[in-house]
Protein backbone atom coordinates (compact mmCIF):
# COMPACT_ATOMS: atom_id res chain seq x y z
CA UNK A 1 0.00 0.00 0.00
CA UNK A 2 1.35 3.36 -0.90
CA UNK A 3 1.15 6.30 1.90
CA UNK A 4 -2.61 7.42 0.85
CA UNK A 5 -3.62 4.12 1.21
CA UNK A 6 -2.14 3.64 4.83
CA UNK A 7 -3.69 7.09 5.45
CA UNK A 8 -7.23 6.19 4.25
CA UNK A 9 -7.13 2.82 5.90
CA UNK A 10 -5.72 4.14 9.37
CA UNK A 11 -8.73 6.63 9.04
CA UNK A 12 -11.22 3.78 9.13
CA UNK A 13 -9.40 2.22 12.27
CA UNK A 14 -6.91 -0.25 10.84
CA UNK A 15 -4.13 -0.06 13.41
CA UNK A 16 -2.16 -2.37 11.42
CA UNK A 17 -2.03 0.35 8.51
CA UNK A 18 -1.52 3.01 10.79
CA UNK A 19 1.84 1.36 12.29
CA UNK A 20 2.94 1.00 8.94
CA UNK A 21 3.40 4.85 8.99
CA UNK A 22 4.72 4.47 12.42
CA UNK A 23 7.64 2.64 11.33
CA UNK A 24 8.00 4.72 7.90
CA UNK A 25 8.45 7.62 10.40
CA UNK A 26 9.54 6.49 13.98
CA UNK A 27 13.38 7.74 13.48
CA UNK A 28 13.00 10.61 11.35
CA UNK A 29 10.79 12.02 14.30
CA UNK A 30 13.00 10.80 16.88
CA UNK A 31 16.17 12.43 15.48
CA UNK A 32 14.02 15.98 15.08
CA UNK A 33 12.56 15.48 19.06
CA UNK A 34 16.10 14.25 20.14
CA UNK A 35 17.78 17.44 18.35
CA UNK A 36 14.82 19.88 19.94
CA UNK A 37 14.95 18.76 23.41
CA UNK A 38 18.88 17.19 23.50
CA UNK A 39 17.41 14.25 25.68
CA UNK A 40 17.07 10.91 24.99
CA UNK A 41 14.51 9.50 27.51
CA UNK A 42 12.60 12.69 26.57
CA UNK A 43 12.38 12.21 22.83
CA UNK A 44 11.43 8.64 22.85
CA UNK A 45 8.34 10.35 25.11
CA UNK A 46 7.60 12.67 22.61
CA UNK A 47 7.93 9.95 19.72
CA UNK A 48 5.31 7.86 21.22
CA UNK A 49 2.98 11.19 22.04
CA UNK A 50 3.18 12.36 18.76
CA UNK A 51 2.11 9.12 17.27
CA UNK A 52 -0.59 8.65 20.02
CA UNK A 53 -1.70 12.22 19.40
CA UNK A 54 -1.47 11.54 15.06
CA UNK A 55 -3.96 8.49 15.65
CA UNK A 56 -6.79 9.96 17.64
CA UNK A 57 -6.61 12.95 15.16
CA UNK A 58 -6.10 10.96 11.55
CA UNK A 59 -9.32 11.87 10.87
CA UNK A 60 -8.93 15.27 10.61
CA UNK A 61 -5.89 14.99 8.28
CA UNK A 62 -7.22 16.67 5.35
CA UNK A 63 -4.56 15.94 3.09
CA UNK A 64 -1.31 17.69 1.68
CA UNK A 65 1.94 16.22 3.21
CA UNK A 66 1.29 13.84 6.06
CA UNK A 67 5.02 14.25 7.18
CA UNK A 68 4.57 18.06 7.42
CA UNK A 69 1.33 17.38 9.60
CA UNK A 70 3.17 14.66 11.75
CA UNK A 71 6.29 17.11 12.62
CA UNK A 72 3.56 19.37 13.78
CA UNK A 73 2.53 17.63 15.93
CA UNK A 74 5.85 16.63 16.69
CA UNK A 75 7.05 20.29 17.32
CA UNK A 76 3.87 21.11 19.32
CA UNK A 77 5.17 18.13 22.00
CA UNK A 78 8.66 19.60 22.27
CA UNK A 79 7.30 22.86 22.30
CA UNK A 80 4.94 22.06 25.07
CA UNK A 81 7.56 19.69 26.96
CA UNK A 82 10.75 22.77 26.57
CA UNK A 83 7.51 25.26 28.63
CA UNK A 84 7.46 22.77 31.24
CA UNK A 85 10.89 22.96 31.61
CA UNK A 86 10.57 26.83 31.44
CA UNK A 87 8.00 27.04 34.10
CA UNK A 88 10.20 24.11 36.24
CA UNK A 89 13.55 24.34 35.52
CA UNK A 90 15.44 21.50 37.11
CA UNK A 91 19.02 20.07 37.21
CA UNK A 92 19.23 16.60 36.84
CA UNK A 93 21.75 13.57 35.95
CA UNK A 94 19.26 12.96 33.00
CA UNK A 95 20.83 15.82 30.57
CA UNK A 96 24.51 14.11 31.51
CA UNK A 97 23.47 10.85 31.09
CA UNK A 98 21.76 11.78 27.70
CA UNK A 99 25.64 13.18 26.25
CA UNK A 100 26.77 10.11 27.14
CA UNK A 101 24.13 8.44 25.56
CA UNK A 102 24.38 10.02 22.94
CA UNK A 103 28.30 9.09 21.66
CA UNK A 104 29.04 6.88 18.83
CA UNK A 105 30.62 3.71 18.70
CA UNK A 106 34.18 4.11 16.79
CA UNK A 107 34.09 4.17 13.00
CA UNK A 108 36.60 1.12 12.01
CA UNK A 109 38.51 4.05 9.48
CA UNK A 110 39.07 6.34 12.20
CA UNK A 111 42.24 7.03 14.41
CA UNK A 112 41.65 7.09 18.23
CA UNK A 113 42.53 11.09 18.24
CA UNK A 114 40.01 11.66 15.06
CA UNK A 115 36.91 9.96 17.14
CA UNK A 116 38.21 11.83 20.04
CA UNK A 117 37.58 14.91 17.89
CA UNK A 118 34.44 14.21 15.90
CA UNK A 119 32.49 13.50 19.07
CA UNK A 120 34.22 16.39 20.34
CA UNK A 121 32.33 18.63 17.49
CA UNK A 122 29.41 16.44 17.30
CA UNK A 123 28.96 17.77 21.23
CA UNK A 124 30.03 21.31 19.60
CA UNK A 125 26.89 21.01 17.41
CA UNK A 126 24.24 19.80 19.96
CA UNK A 127 24.97 22.93 22.06
CA UNK A 128 24.75 25.29 18.80
CA UNK A 129 21.63 23.90 18.23
CA UNK A 130 20.38 24.07 21.67
CA UNK A 131 21.37 27.94 21.63
CA UNK A 132 19.20 28.30 18.79
CA UNK A 133 15.84 29.96 19.43
CA UNK A 134 13.33 27.54 19.35
CA UNK A 135 11.65 28.23 16.27
CA UNK A 136 15.27 29.00 14.00
CA UNK A 137 16.20 25.71 15.74
CA UNK A 138 12.84 23.97 14.40
CA UNK A 139 13.75 25.14 11.24
CA UNK A 140 17.10 24.48 10.93
CA UNK A 141 16.54 20.52 12.15
CA UNK A 142 13.79 20.13 9.21
CA UNK A 143 15.69 22.12 6.98
CA UNK A 144 19.22 20.75 7.26
CA UNK A 145 19.02 17.57 8.96
CA UNK A 146 15.68 15.64 7.96
CA UNK A 147 15.41 17.59 4.18
CA UNK A 148 12.40 19.18 4.47
CA UNK A 149 11.41 21.73 1.38
CA UNK A 150 10.26 25.26 2.42
CA UNK A 151 6.74 24.17 1.59
CA UNK A 152 6.77 21.52 4.07
CA UNK A 153 9.14 23.43 6.80
CA UNK A 154 5.78 26.24 6.23
CA UNK A 155 3.38 23.30 6.62
CA UNK A 156 4.65 21.68 9.51
CA UNK A 157 5.02 24.82 11.73
CA UNK A 158 2.55 26.92 10.36
CA UNK A 159 4.69 30.11 9.26
CA UNK A 160 4.50 31.33 6.35
CA UNK A 161 7.00 30.62 3.85
CA UNK A 162 8.79 34.16 3.90
CA UNK A 163 9.28 33.80 7.82
CA UNK A 164 10.34 30.14 7.52
CA UNK A 165 13.11 31.64 5.09
CA UNK A 166 14.13 33.93 7.33
CA UNK A 167 14.04 32.02 10.24
CA UNK A 168 16.76 29.37 8.45
CA UNK A 169 18.92 32.49 7.53
CA UNK A 170 19.31 33.47 11.10
CA UNK A 171 19.15 30.36 12.32
CA UNK A 172 22.19 29.13 10.38
CA UNK A 173 24.06 32.42 10.33
CA UNK A 174 23.67 32.03 14.03
CA UNK A 175 24.97 28.52 14.07
CA UNK A 176 27.30 29.52 11.86
CA UNK A 177 28.94 32.33 14.29
CA UNK A 178 28.31 29.72 17.20
CA UNK A 179 30.81 27.01 15.53
CA UNK A 180 33.04 29.28 14.24
CA UNK A 181 33.85 29.89 17.98
CA UNK A 182 34.92 26.56 18.11
CA UNK A 183 37.29 26.48 15.09
CA UNK A 184 39.78 24.63 16.40
CA UNK A 185 37.38 21.40 16.22
CA UNK A 186 36.68 22.29 12.21
CA UNK A 187 38.36 20.46 10.09
CA UNK A 188 40.87 22.80 8.58
CA UNK A 189 38.05 23.66 5.25
CA UNK A 190 35.67 25.13 7.39
CA UNK A 191 38.21 26.88 9.81
CA UNK A 192 39.24 30.60 9.19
Amino acid sequence: MDEQELIQASKKGELDCFNQLVITYQKQVYNFALRMVNRPETAEDITQETFLSAFRSIGSFKGGSFRAWLFRIASNSCYDQMRRWQRKPSSSLEALQAEAKLADPVDKGESPEEHVLRRELAGVLREGLADLPEDQRAIVILSDIQGFSYEEMAEATRTPLGTVKSRLNRGRAHLRSFLLKHGELLPGRFRQ
